[in-house]
């Protein structure tokens, strides 16, 4: 053989390493898509376990209002306001849901009809300004009732 001329199995080496270093970049690119995943599955895991601890909390305290002054000292213990945050704290993890990309548009659409419908044909945004005001919940969320949900109720 001359040299300089690449001989045929001199080729299909090369070959064979573009494709290993080829398939080795895409089993990394694909992985890292699939740690993403777990990633945001995880943070959903942690927020669902979290809202069902606030949910039976409020529901003892929806069962028993006297038990709302170990969170919140009221001069008159209310089981509509309790309700009030039971809602909100609901509609709240379905906000943060919908952040996460959890809740496709279909699920979202349905949520935000009901919970405008709360705001629109119920109490509770009555109850609203003394809720947000407490700082209960997230900032976000706390945004998007008074630009979205707020709004329900004069239409």
């Amino acid at each position: 053989m001359v040299e300089g001329i690449i001989g045929f199995s001199d080729m299909l080496s090369i070959a064979q390493t573009i494709g290993l270093v080829g398939t080795m970049i895409l089993t990394l690119f694909f992985s890292r898509k699939q740690l993403q995943g777990l990633s945001i599955h995880d943070q959903t895991r942690v927020l669902n376990d979290l809202d069902e601890k606030v949910r039976k909390m409020a529901e003892i305290i929806i069962e028993k209002p006297t038990m709302q002054k170990v969170i919140y000292k009221l001069e008159k213990l209310s089981e509509e306001l309790a309700f009030a945050y039971y809602i909100l704290f609901i509609s709240s993890h379905a906000y943060s849901m919908r952040q996460k990309n959890v809740l496709n548009d279909e699920e979202w659409t349905g949520w935000l009809h009901w919970m405008k419908n709360c705001f629109k044909y119920g109490t509770i945004g009555e109850q609203w300004e003394q809720i947000r005001s407490e700082g209960w919940l997230n900032p976000a969320f706390e945004n998007f009732v008074n630009s979205e949900l707020m709004g329900a109720r004069s239409q």
